[in-house]
Order: structure tokens, then C-alpha cells, then sequence
């Protein structure tokens, strides 16, 4: 029987097998954050020098992929990426996400934006029905925490800073509780027009192109298309 960790890096090296299909010389990756997402970089150590580099989602990752001795490049001076790869907290059979357990849901937003293919790597747990069941997180303007939580709990939610904890942008995380989102695109886009909130933890208005999830079979991969 895998455990947990066995499975991430079952992900992970799944994951692999993307980077093998696009690497060159001047390709360039998106890397995300998290404890899988690690186990990824760790991986792409192998890879060093058949890729240019890669943008990180957050300096955590940045540090981590600088180790290996992978070039860290700013997005700003990116124009193209093949590949996005990075975690999950939920994920449901459409490809939506719950991200942001690390705090870094705002770059990852940004960095999955500029690359062709997201892929998702995660173990068969974070599989679910309905997304909700993992608090939501909010990343919050510190002025508008109270303002925010407000809306929060008028769409049926449970709002609890984060305590000890600041962003990679200097703002806070909302973990909002007791959600049931049935229609991630909708909610996505409500939670996204509150005043205050820089980035919502739901990714389904542009959710995973390939989820590779790690399962005691081995890797079960889904796709947008369903195929």
C-alpha cells in the first residue's frame, strides 16, 4: 500500500514524461507550489541544462527550483510557456480546482495564464464531486478583510483569516469554510468581482488542461476533453 508521499511523487514523476515531450534549449516552464510541486522541481533537476529555465509561482518554489540549478526567469520576460505543472487541494471531474493552500494562488493564477497546458498533479484524494469541502482561499487587500469575510458570508460561507500568514504580495488569505460550489465558473466569477479580493482559489473560469492523478494502480489521467 502507497502512502500519501509515494503517491505525490508517483504525480510528480508523471509529470515528467510532459517536460521529456517539450524540452529544448530555449523552452521555458511554469512551476507551481506545494509539497507535490516540490517533489516536481526535485525532479526537474534531471533536466538541467535542456531547458532554459523556469518561472516560479512563488519564491518558495523560486528557491527551490535555483538549488537545482535551474535558471528562475521573470514572467515579465516571458512570452510563451508549453507547460504550467502544479498542484491541487480539490479537483473535481471537470478539471476545476481549489488552490491556494500554500498562499500562492495569485501567481499560480498568473503563471498557469501564460502557459499552453496546465497540468495537474495530485493524488486520488483530492478527486471530489463537489468542490468546497477544503476552505476556499481568498487572497484579501488587508483594508477590505472585514468587507470581504461580509460577502463571504452572505454567499453561505465560513471566513477565517490566516493567521501568521502573508502572501508573497503583502496581503492576506481568507479561508472560507462551509462551501458548496456546485458551478465553479459562476462562483469563480462572483467571489472575483467583490471589492478587495485580488484572486479567488477557484480556478474553473480556466481550470486544468490534464490532471495526472496518482492512484495504489498507478496514474489515472483525466482530461478537459474527458477523452
Amino acid at each position: 500500500m502507497l502512502n500519501q508521499n509515494a503517491l505525490k511523487q508517483q504525480a510528480a514523476d508523471a509529470a515528467l514524461d510532459y517536460v521529456s515531450e517539450v524540452a529544448g534549449p530555449d523552452v521555458i516552464i511554469g512551476v507551481g507550489t506545494g509539497s507535490t510541486a516540490d517533489l516536481f522541481i526535485d525532479g526537474l533537476a534531471a533536466f538541467k541544462g535542456r531547458l532554459r529555465g523556469a518561472v516560479a509561482s512563488s519564491e518558495r518554489s523560486a528557491q527551490r527550483l535555483a538549488a537545482h540549478g535551474i535558471a528562475v526567469l521573470d514572467l515579465n520576460d516571458v512570452e510563451h510557456m508549453p507547460i504550467y505543472v502544479d498542484g491541487a487541494d480539490e479537483i473535481n471531474a471537470a478539471l476545476h480546482m481549489i488552490k491556494g493552500g500554500g498562499g500562492a494562488l495569485t501567481r499560480e493564477k498568473i503563471v498557469a495564464s501564460v502557459a499552453d497546458r496546465f497540468i495537474c498533479i495530485a493524488d486520488e484524494s483530492k478527486l471530489v464531486q463537489t468542490l468546497g469541502a477544503f476552505p476556499l482561499p481568498l487572497e484579501v487587500i488587508p483594508m477590505a478583510t472585514q468587507a470581504v469575510a461580509r460577502a463571504m458570508i452572505a454567499l453561505g460561507g465560513q471566513p477565517k483569516v490566516r493567521e501568521g500568514f502573508v502572501t508573497d504580495n503583502g496581503n492576506i488569505i481568507l479561508d472560507v469554510a462551509g462551501l458548496s460550489i456546485a458551478d465553479g465558473a459562476d462562483f469563480e466569477a462572483r467571489v472575483n468581482h467583490i471589492p478587495g479580493v485580488v484572486t479567488c482559489g477557484l480556478f474553473a473560469l480556466a481550470g486544468a488542461d490534464v490532471a495526472l492523478l496518482a492512484t495504489q494502480q498507478g496514474i489515472r489521467k483525466l482530461t478537459a476533453s474527458g477523452s
